[in-house]
C-alpha cells in the first residue's frame, strides 16, 4: 500500500466521485480507478459503493479514510518538519489568517519578514476563526492569526492584539453623539452581527448577553465590513473592534460609540504544540506579537 493510494482513497471520499476526484488529482479516470481497486484487491476487502451517479464509502471504507486522514497528515507534517530543518531560511510558509483582520495587520508584517526572509515564499490562507483553528489541528497551516476564545487543547496560543471593543452605530441614532453608552439602552434595538463561524460573533452575543439581553438579529453577513455598511444605512446596530473603527472599508461609515465596560477582544497567534516552529515561522510569529503592540 502505497501513501500515493492512500491519498487517491481519499479524494474520491471527499468528491463522491471517480470522475471528480481524478480532475482534481490530475489523473486520467481509469487510472485513478485501477489503481483503487489495486488497493481494494490488496486489501481484501471493497471501500466504494460504486453507484450510477456517485460513490459511497463501504463500513471497511469509512474506517480506512478515518485512519488514511491521520497517516497524510502525519505524513505532511514530518515533511514539512524535516524541510525546516533542511531548508533554514528558504522553503514555505503556511499562514491563516481573519480576513479583514489580515487586511489590517499583515500589511505591517510582510515587508519586516520578507527582509528578513527573502528566500522564503509565504502562502496565506484567509478562513473563519473556527476553521482556520481546524487547519492548524490538522497540520494543513503552520502559524494563524485567531479570535479568543479557542478551545483546541493542543495549540500554543500566543497572545498578539488586544483592541477595545466599540458599539456601530447609524450617524442619525439617538446614541451616535454620545461619549460613550450601556449596552442595555440597545437591548431592544435590531442587531447585525456576522455568521455563525466567526470568532467575533461568538464575542458579540457574549456582550450582550453580560449586559442582560439576547439581541434580536436582523441580518446576519460574512463580512465585517458589509455589517457597518449596512448599520450605516440604518438597519441596525452592531459592534466594531477598534482597527475597523478606523478603516471601515466602506463610503459612509457607522457612528463608533464607545461602550462604558471598554470591552476588548484578544487576537492570538496559535500553532500545533507537538510541530516545532522553523526559523521563518518563529520570526513570523515574533512580527506580528511586534506589530500587535502598536496597534
Amino acid at each position: 500500500m502505497e501513501l500515493r493510494q492512500i491519498r487517491y482513497v481519499l479524494a474520491v471520499a471527499e468528491e463522491r466521485s471517480f470522475s471528480r476526484a481524478a480532475n482534481r488529482l490530475h489523473l486520467a479516470q481509469p487510472s485513478l480507478s485501477q489503481q483503487i481497486a489495486k488497493l481494494e484487491k490488496i486489501l481484501g476487502v471493497s471501500l466504494f459503493h460504486r453507484l450510477p451517479q456517485h460513490v459511497e464509502l463501504t463500513d471497511a471504507g469509512q474506517r480506512f479514510v478515518q485512519v488514511a486522514q491521520t497517516l497524510v497528515d502525519m505524513s505532511e507534517g514530518l515533511e514539512r518538519e524535516m524541510r525546516a530543518y533542511a531548508v533554514g531560511e528558504s522553503g514555505k510558509l503556511l499562514v491563516g489568517s481573519l480576513p479583514i483582520t489580515g487586511a489590517y495587520v499583515l500589511p505591517r508584517v510582510l515587508p519586516t519578514f520578507t527582509q528578513q526572509f527573502p528566500g522564503v515564499e509565504l502562502q496565506l490562507m484567509e478562513e473563519t476563526s473556527s476553521h482556520l483553528e481546524q487547519l492548524l489541528v490538522r497540520g494543513k497551516i503552520d502559524v494563524s492569526l485567531l479570535t479568543m476564545p479557542i478551545s483546541e487543547p493542543t495549540l500554543t496560543i500566543i497572545p498578539a492584539i488586544n483592541e477595545e471593543i466599540f458599539l456601530a452605530v447609524p450617524s442619525n441614532h439617538p446614541l451616535a453623539k454620545r461619549k460613550e453608552v450601556d449596552l442595555a439602552e440597545v437591548a431592544d434595538q435590531p442587531f447585525i452581527l456576522l455568521k455563525e463561524g466567526q470568532g467575533f460573533r461568538t464575542i458579540s452575543l457574549r456582550l450582550c448577553e453580560q449586559a442582560g439581553f439576547r439581541p434580536r438579529i436582523v441580518f446576519e453577513s460574512t463580512n465585517i465590513q458589509t455589517v457597518q455598511s449596512l448599520v450605516a444605512a440604518g438597519m441596525g446596530v452592531s459592534f466594531a473592534p477598534k482597527m475597523i473603527t478606523l478603516a471601515p472599508g466602506t463610503i459612509e461609515p457607522p457612528t463608533y460609540v464607545r461602550i462604558k465596560t471598554k470591552p476588548s477582544r484578544t487576537l492570538v497567534v496559535a500553532y500545533r504544540k507537538d510541530k516545532p516552529l522553523s526559523r521563518p515561522a518563529e520570526a513570523f510569529v515574533q512580527c506580528l506579537i511586534e506589530q500587535g503592540g502598536k496597534i
